[in-house]
């Protein structure tokens, strides 16, 4: 069997520099870019996602971006099935698979394997959605405690789409979630990976850069990206595409929930919790390469990795 140097994974926070990383390689190293991005894959959402300019997508080969329309939902499942088929497919081609992105449920699930759960339900999920609509999410959230408190206290009394499919687990199992997985055996990788994280140094210098990005999605015209969105008429807020951050903010914004500086506030604020929660999760991996992300020569360590990694 030929023998092939581990996979690059460029994970970090959002707003670390994982893009400019990924293409710097790209730059020396034939490679082709896989997203791990659940934000990416919706087509028609380029400014709220920071998704890789025109330029940047030309320049190198890109994957799992623009594949899907936002009235539909990309599980960890499919993300799993369509990482390792192109994985292998670019490795045929002779090239390095870059793995690049800040969505840590789906890197877990390369890591440890996926957990075996059932499927959803469509009669089960109809019933929860009219229960929704009768109690509220937070009476759901309610329930799944009475039922599963382990699970409810990991997620908010909002999080409809996870307290539903908790609450749907239990209808078709007759066990908690939190039961069920700790049931599983870690699975195994797919492949191996050489992890690079892009981590900040000075937290409040990141928090910088969240601010000034958000700002400048919104002269780029974020808001008509969204009012594009909602003139569809067929998606709504609690859908996975409109539930991204930024995306949600706007959205209330645009129901006149919020003023627009109130709008503004809320999503940088929304942008830092979620760069909170992905540092939390690198944490959790101490085989990890930590790259200053700050550090201007941040891109010139990264490929010295990934030209070591070619080398091994």
């Amino acid at each position: 069997m030929k023998h092939h140097p581990k996979v690059i994974a460029i994970m970090g926070p959002t707003a670390s520099g994982k893009t400019a990383a990924a293409l710097e390689i790209a730059r020396h190293i034939p490679a082709e870019i896989i997203s791990v991005d659940s934000a990416l894959v919706y087509r028609e959402m380029d400014i709220g996602t920071a998704k890789p300019n025109a330029a940047e997508l030309a320049s190198v080969p890109h994957h799992l971006i623009d594949i899907i329309d936002p009235s539909e939902a990309y599980s960890v499942a499919q993300f799993l099935i369509d990482t390792k088929r192109l994985v292998g497919e670019i490795r045929a081609r002779d090239k390095l698979p870059i793995l690049v992105g800040g969505t840590m449920m789906y890197f877990k699930a390369l890591i440890n394997g996926l957990d075996d759960l059932p499927g959803a339900d469509p009669a089960i999920r109809a019933e929860l959605d009219a229960e929704a609509l009768r109690i509220g999410v937070p009476g759901l959230h309610a329930r799944l405690a009475t039922l599963d408190p382990i699970t409810a206290a990991r997620l908010k009394p909002n999080d409809s789409q996870r307290i539903q499919r908790a609450l749907e687990i239990i209808t078709i199992t007759g066990q908690p979630m939190s039961a069920l997985l700790a049931q599983q055996p870690k699975g195994e990788p797919p492949f191996e990976m050489l992890p690079l994280s892009l981590e900040p140094s000075d937290r409040s210098v990141l928090h910088q850069r969240i601010a000034r990005r958000f700002n400048i999605m919104l002269e780029q015209g974020f808001l008509d990206e969204v009012r594009h969105l909602r003139a569809r008429g067929d998606l709504h807020p609690d859908l996975p595409s409109i539930r991204c951050v930024g995306y949600r903010q706007a959205w209330e914004y645009l129901d006149d929930a919020s003023t627009y500086e109130e709008m503004r506030e809320l999503g940088i604020i929304a942008t830092r919790q979620l760069a909170k929660r992905q540092l939390t999760w690198l944490r959790s991996i101490p085989e990890r390469i930590v790259i200053d992300c700050l550090d201007p020569n941040a891109n010139q360590e990264i490929l010295h990795h990934a030209l070591q990694n070619q080398k091994a």
